[in-house]
């Protein structure tokens, strides 16, 4: 088993839609980076094996972006969809989560 030992995590959320709004926009960024900052908070500056989910599941790259990718999946809004959650923990070192993707 690894040491515990931290990492300062880059997070790229992807969205697609056939359809702008009104405003000519897919949905509003901030609105978007509001509930990437909720879906994080719990983490920072934490170790991240005491909080949940990763109380029971181990906090690896590929499990935080499948944990961000859920919480934010909910907040989607209509004409719009999620289509991947990537963490990268170091240069070149990216896990993505695909909604729906059972090989990721």
């Amino acid at each position: 088993m690894e040491e515990l030992h931290g990492h300062d995590w880059r997070v790229t959320v992807v969205l697609a839609g056939p359809r702008l709004d009104d405003e000519d926009l897919l949905l509003d960024f901030h609105a978007l980076e509001s509930s990437l900052k909720a879906s994080l908070e719990p983490f920072a500056g934490r170790t991240m094996n005491g909080v949940p989910p990763f109380d029971r599941v181990h906090p690896t790259a590929e499990r935080l972006a499948e944990h961000v990718g859920s919480v934010l999946e909910a907040g989607v809004p209509a004409g719009a969809r999620l289509v991947s959650v990537s963490v990268e923990e170091a240069p070149g070192c990216i896990a993505r989560w695909i909604p729906g993707d059972q090989a990721s």
